[in-house]
């Protein structure tokens, strides 16, 4: 039994396995669901009652397959249970594909099948299809992933499940100092060590690229305006190539010596360039850290 719940939605995920669930149960993190792989469906209702006050978690999304092994058993009357409940809304998104397929694909990835672990593959596959007709049944939507890339799937789902209210695509902008390292999750990096450094004007050098003495005087220069101009050129070209690859997000880095003049001023630039149009965050890395040097 489970009591009233905060829950708004919960999509049960299952179907054949390497039929996708990976990638589909990845995207409802995308989309913002609170996902568990994985779990036994004798423990569905009690982890429901678990959640119930939690509001921060109102869509949820479960993957229960034939790795619970006889867990799984008791999937199609706890999903009927379930189905009558008139607090949530629940949906069971059912993934298939056809058998070539899926023998190609644990092929690929030179996997056992969970039924056939000392057997012959396509047995493992036949015999799972069968014990999965009655669940494939009662699911709401069947996606055939056989001629699907994982891009498409992705876009898939987000058609269906998305509540459009998620924060899509973001880009991340973060100055850094090539002396405390390249960030790690940088996707783009861009090095602004040849602009004018304000390093070397006494007047300049404890402010940061935040006031404007400082970025005037890095944004006086031909070169910088040139730079600026090309670099958001091509960001231009190249941010909706990404948002369209299924990127969730971008990381773009912009380096000087120390992270506190040249980089703040060039990202500061992109920041305000990108917030029209996308969800755009800031970050300055290395702009507190005082250990500079003559070669700042």
């Amino acid at each position: 039994m489970v009591d009233n719940l905060a829950i708004n939605q919960l999509v049960v995920i299952t179907g054949m396995s390497g039929a996708g669930k990976t990638v589909v149960v990845q995207c409802f993190e995308d989309l913002g669901y609170f996902c568990v792989d994985n779990l036994p469906p004798t423990l569905l209702p009690e982890f429901l009652n678990t959640m119930k006050n939690n509001s921060d978690h109102n869509r949820m999304a479960v993957v229960m397959d034939l790795r619970g092994r006889d867990f799984f058993e008791q999937v199609t009357p706890v999903l009927e249970g379930l189905q009558n409940s008139s607090s949530f809304n629940m949906q069971i998104l059912f993934l298939d594909a056809d058998n070539e397929t899926l023998v190609k694909r644990y092929k690929e990835t030179r996997r056992a099948h969970p039924l056939s672990p000392n057997d012959l593959l396509l047995k493992g596959i036949e015999q799972e299809r069968k014990l999965l007709t009655d669940l494939k049944e009662m699911a709401e939507s069947v996606y055939n992933t056989s001629n699907l890339s994982p891009k498409e799937l992705r876009e898939k789902v987000v058609s269906q499940f998305s509540s459009g209210k998620e924060k899509g695509f973001q880009i991340f902008v973060t100055s850094f100092g090539y002396k405390h390292g390249i960030p790690i999750d940088a996707d783009l990096a861009f090095d602004v060590r040849f602009l004018p450094n304000p390093f070397y004007l006494k007047e300049l050098r404890p402010q940061t690229g935040l006031d404007e003495p400082v970025s005037s005087y890095v944004m006086q220069s031909e070169i910088a305006q040139t730079f600026t101009e090309k670099l958001v050129d091509m960001l231009d070209f190249v941010v909706p190539l990404y948002e369209k690859e299924g990127k969730s997000q971008l990381v773009i880095a912009i380096g000087c010596t120390g992270g506190q003049h040249r980089s703040v001023t060039i990202a500061e630039i992109l920041q305000k360039h990108f917030s029209g149009n996308y969800a755009t965050h800031i970050t300055h890395r290395d702009i507190m850290k005082k250990k500079l040097t003559l070669h700042e």
